[in-house]
């Protein structure tokens, strides 16, 4: 029987063929446009955010319920001897909680981590499980490591307007953006505790991305970089200029260039660019 299995929720946006190679088992969040509901990720971004610009309402999503756990957690006990189940921040979901439910209802050898950021950022911390997982490192050397991997990741993004963070309560620290100067391009990082804190704000998304180039240059001094991710949400162009902005400043070979995925595009909407990097 192998020893640990690996489960991540569909918000880390980790696409299939990394997920398939590293044994990355995920339980997909789900997203609903009017009465019609598809897993994350099942629905592809293009068409996503093609759909999202044109509708008449906001989206809405909905994380896994403790049942869908217990159902992937039993699956998974009958190969593994135990479990850990990494999962978007708790300060932005209730997905952790319903894992918790799950871990207590099956009394199992279930490890529950709150990852505390989210999408790119998410997806890093995920890939760092996976490989210590293959190195053979034990669950409580992994789960004790977390800590120190959480608070090695940045993660920051702009987004085109703060009207879907608005509208989907997932505002965070944010808030002194709004009202008159929604037309500013916020830059938003990932805080300590998992919730969107304002790192600064620029009257374009070319003047964001520099300030997001220029924050990573600052965050970067005196450390050692391991990997860098790069997605964006229906904004190719930008994130491509963001991909080889940020290759030139690190000196650092992008890992993973990628597009945001539904569940979090609902909140982050069309245009959002990001990165995260990984430091030792």
């Amino acid at each position: 029987m192998a020893k640990i299995a690996l489960v991540a929720d569909s918000t880390a946006d980790l696409p299939e063929d990394l997920r398939k190679e590293w044994g990355i088992h995920v339980i997909p969040l789900k997203v609903r446009f009017g009465s019609e509901e598809y897993f994350d990720h099942e629905i592809t971004s293009e068409e996503f955010y093609r759909r999202l610009e044109t509708a008449d309402e906001l989206p809405m999503t909905s994380q896994p319920s403790p049942e869908e756990f217990m159902n992937l957690y039993k699956e998974l006990l009958g190969e593994y001897q135990e479990i850990i189940s990494v999962h978007l921040s708790s300060a932005l979901s209730g997905t952790l909680n319903a894992a918790h439910i799950a871990k207590e209802r099956l009394k199992a050898k279930i490890h529950i981590v709150d990852s505390k950021t989210i999408s790119l950022g998410f997806g890093l911390m995920v890939m760092d499980i996976a490989r210590r997982i293959r190195e053979g490192m034990d669950s409580a050397q992994i789960v004790e490591g977390l800590s120190k991997v959480r608070e090695n990741i940045e993660t920051l993004f702009t987004l085109n307007t703060l009207e879907y963070l608005q509208k989907g309560g997932r505002i965070g620290r944010v808030q002194g953006f709004l009202g008159s100067v929604l037309n500013i391009k916020p830059v938003v990082r990932v805080g300590d505790d998992g919730v969107y804190q304002t790192y600064g704000n620029a009257r374009s998304q070319r003047k964001a991305l520099d300030l997001i180039v220029s924050a990573f240059d600052t965050l970067a001094a005196g450390r050692k970089k391991v990997s860098l991710v790069v997605g964006h949400g229906g904004a190719l162009q930008a994130g491509k200029y963001l991909q080889e902005a940020l290759e030139n400043a690190l000196q650092i070979k992008t890992t993973l260039f990628t597009q945001v995925g539904p569940v979090i595009g609902v909140h982050t909407g069309p245009g959002t660019v990001g990165a995260a990097v990984q430091f030792e």
